[in-house]
């Protein structure tokens, strides 16, 4: 039989490895997203917050490309939030030093095929069926495999257009 003490151990142990996946520079885990150079939860963003994925991806309903949102975006609130957290001061001096942060990038498009985010955002797709629930994630993860098969399949399955040069151009 266990001891208390044995079973305590473990489950600190166990704890704090699952705490090094996420924080340190190692290969990201199934269901994590690469580690980024500034960490960003979504989940605290959206779920805890309640910002609009349209605050910071101004972009996503009127251009092709959603984008990741400017430094200067993110010190619209953490000018006077949190100002002294490491990550925040980091961001700051990015900011200041005007030089950019290099994301590591989770999805993935090849060259030749062109996608409007703004066409389809404006025809109700939303965000997540392509992304992934971007809202629950700490880390961003790739929700898919951008394939032809998946593509074709939504715009059957909600009577879009086939014709291929409206993605391939």
């Amino acid at each position: 039989m266990p001891r208390w003490a044995d079973v305590a151990a473990v489950v600190v142990i166990a704890l704090s490895l699952a705490a090094a996946l996420v924080y340190m520079d190692i290969p990201y885990p199934a269901g994590l997203g690469p580690r980024q150079p500034i960490p960003f939860s979504h989940r605290v963003h959206v779920q805890v917050k309640r910002v609009s994925c349209f605050m910071c991806h101004t972009g996503a309903a009127s251009s092709a490309r959603a984008g990741i949102p400017p430094l200067e975006t993110c010190l619209l609130c953490h000018a006077r939030i949190i100002r002294t957290y490491p990550y925040i001061a980091k961001l700051r001096d990015h900011v200041a030093r005007n030089a950019p942060v290099v994301w590591e990038r989770v999805n993935w498009l090849p060259e030749f095929v062109y996608f409007d985010h703004s066409m389809h955002i404006q025809r109700g797709v939303d965000c997540g069926v392509c992304h992934g629930n971007v809202s629950l994630m700490d880390r961003v993860v790739t929700a898919r495999t951008f394939e032809m098969g998946f593509c074709i399949q939504c715009h059957r399955k909600n009577n879009a257009t086939h014709d291929c040069f409206t993605c391939h151009r």
